[in-house]
């Protein structure tokens, strides 16, 4: 642990997340028409995200794009926009989608008829294959049972719970009361309807969290058996989000934090889970393990996924769309993004036409995080590049975390991760990134 701890000081600084690269805040002012040319000229099959961006009450450690509102009836204009958004695409259109996840803010704050139209309104546009993947986020405090079975009707087989922390204190200083039992129905409920899939989502270094706290949680959560689950890193960022310097006081600190992950992964991987990578774990038999030890696992804006032959096509507020190489941003202020569709535009206000050098470095770095190896020989033969040649700076830079132990075989045909530098591995993956100065919120661990 002083080894970690001595690691901690020197890794731990503000590193992206690495869902796209370059990173987000890289990007450039742009309208919703770069998206098209792309569009033309790909035919890749589709993974369609869905912004829901509503909550009923603001939950005081996020970071999403959330609108807080009572009145459901809100959704419905909401939903009029999406669709004449998706109408916008027309020239993807009956294009296959593979996979959909509907994310937010709170997708259940939706009704089961807002639900189905939005889902009837995609399906009419889109080619949904049988047997895809869709998903949804799912927020226990307010979704029923009528949801649930309207999801599965539909045909959403994968659910993602919002959990966060079962402790009574850590709910009370983030306001989110959410009872374990009503959390446990709700997965039986889940269960008996056929899904396929239950996620659950943790955080880490929350305030008022303690070991003993946060293991309590985890035997909780091991009760319940999900498939995946992500622990995701608490990121406390008061400049951008005011709500969180009511608990700053309350926080554990950088070495505490690192201790509740480590006994996450210890107590996970001892009950049977496979650690995929940063912060996602499965159970053996999940597409994502398949998909880790054949090499194909791939990261979006949805964290880990198995599809990595897909356009992403976003919509909805601050939704993000990755077609072949050009990412857009859709508006995050709802009045901005109401206005574009309005008038007949697609609402993005920032996007990024990936380089050749970018997408090389996207695929270096894409490895790191999702395998905890980088093929030289891959890549070389993908790019028709000589690695070393091409990354000599890069190179000179894993000296040092060779040198602490966080990668192994810098000189050899394959650079590995190892189990210290998966702790920090975006500072692994940090070394390709050319746009290191780049100003990034949250931090590596």
């Amino acid at each position: 642990m002083t080894e970690l701890l001595d690691l901690l000081q020197r890794y731990n600084q503000p590193t992206p997340r690495y869902t796209s690269y370059p990173p987000v805040p890289n990007w450039q002012a742009a309208r919703g028409d770069l998206l098209i040319p792309a569009l033309r000229r790909s035919a890749a099959p589709l993974s369609i995200y869905v912004h829901i961006p509503f909550c009923e009450r603001l939950c005081l450690y996020c970071g999403c794009n959330v609108v807080i509102k009572k009145d459901h009836s809100v959704a419905d204009a909401y939903i009029d926009n999406l669709i004449e958004e998706m109408d916008l695409v027309t020239i993807a259109h009956h294009r296959s989608v593979t996979q959909m996840h509907w994310g937010g803010g709170t997708p259940t704050f939706l009704d089961p008829r807002q639900i189905t139209d939005l889902f009837n309104a995609i399906a009419e546009r889109f080619d949904l294959t049988p047997g895809g993947e869709f998903s949804i986020e799912i927020d226990p405090r307010v979704t029923s049972r009528d949801h649930l079975r309207t999801l599965r009707a539909l045909g959403f087989n994968r659910l993602s719970v919002g959990i966060q922390d079962f402790d009574w204190n850590v709910q009370l200083a983030v306001r989110r009361i959410q009872p374990y039992e009503r959390t446990r129905e709700l997965f039986e409920q889940a269960r008996e309807l056929g899904f396929e899939s239950i996620n659950a989502d943790l955080i880490y270094g929350l305030p008022r969290q303690t070991r003993s706290s946060f293991q309590k949680t985890i035997d909780l959560i091991l009760n319940l058996n999900p498939d995946r689950l992500a622990v995701f890193s608490y990121a406390h960022v008061p400049e951008l989000k005011r709500q969180q310097r009511s608990f700053e006081k309350h926080l554990p600190g950088e070495s505490e934090k690192l201790q509740l992950f480590l006994d996450a992964i210890q107590h996970l991987t001892s009950a049977g889970y496979e650690h995929i990578g940063m912060d996602h774990f499965a159970r053996p038999g999940d597409a994502l393990v398949a998909a880790r030890d054949n090499g194909s696992l791939h990261r979006n804006f949805q964290g880990y996924t198995t599809h990595a032959e897909t356009d992403l096509l976003g919509f909805g507020v601050s939704a993000i769309s990755h077609v072949g190489r050009t990412f857009t941003q859709n508006h995050r202020e709802l009045t901005s993004w109401e206005d574009e569709i309005g008038s007949g535009r697609l609402p993005a206000f920032r996007g990024y036409v990936q380089t050749m050098d970018d997408v090389i470095r996207a695929a270096v770095i894409e490895e790191c995080l999702s395998n905890g190896t980088i093929s030289k020989d891959a890549i070389e033969t993908r790019f028709k590049i000589q690695f070393d040649a091409y990354f000599t700076t890069e190179l000179m830079r894993l000296n040092e975390l060779e040198r602490d132990g966080l990668i192994e075989g810098r000189t050899s045909p394959t650079i590995r991760v190892t189990p210290s530098g998966r702790i920090f591995v975006r500072a692994v993956a940090r070394v390709f990134d050319a746009f290191r100065t780049a100003a990034v919120a949250s931090k590596a661990v």
